[in-house]
């Protein structure tokens, strides 16, 4: 049914809607500009500027760029490596020590006997090697071996003054 400007006009307000939509349809200018941009753009460059933030994103992206902009990008390497450790340095070194702290090229790791903190030692350039491989170049710099925690020596009813305590680990 063709509704032309002297049709009469129905109560529902269905022809006005109708005679928008023909409007806004109709090629005026605005919608030529618009053909004529969009089609003369090449594909990618109209897929780059179509790409909004407020448009959903991969969880991954958006991870990597907030770890990117708060500089968190050497923190999670590191504790990567604490969380990896056994499966860097080998098992049995793993079982008897453990990272504790990174900061400035520096990781100091514990021991559980002062016989592995000799041998941990002894291992330290090829740990460093090891470990900048997973890191990137120049991240460790030097490795602190600590021996196990001692008791301190005070206990008891005989001590002497300024004494060092026990120095081993017994066994």
């Amino acid at each position: 049914m063709a509704e032309g400007p002297d049709t009469p006009h129905r109560d529902d307000g269905l022809d006005l809607a109708r005679q928008q939509a023909r409007a806004a349809a109709s090629s005026g200018p605005a919608v030529r500009r618009r053909r004529a941009k969009r089609d003369s753009a090449p594909r990618a460059a109209s897929a780059a500027t179509s790409s909004d933030d407020r448009d959903p994103q991969l969880i991954g992206d958006q991870v990597d760029r907030l770890v990117a902009e708060r500089g968190w990008d050497l923190e999670l390497r590191v504790r990567g490596v604490f969380a990896r450790w056994p499966e860097l340095v080998g098992a049995e070194v793993g079982a008897h020590c453990t990272p504790e702290t990174f900061a400035e090229g520096k990781l100091v790791v514990r021991t559980d006997s002062t016989a592995w903190a000799t041998q941990l030692t002894l291992l330290a350039p090829a740990l460093v090697r090891r470990l900048n491989e997973e890191l990137g170049e120049g991240t460790v710099t030097l490795i602190d071996v600590l021996g196990p925690h001692l008791p301190t020596g005070g206990r008891g009813r005989l001590r002497t003054r300024d004494s060092r305590g026990p120095r081993d680990t017994y066994g």
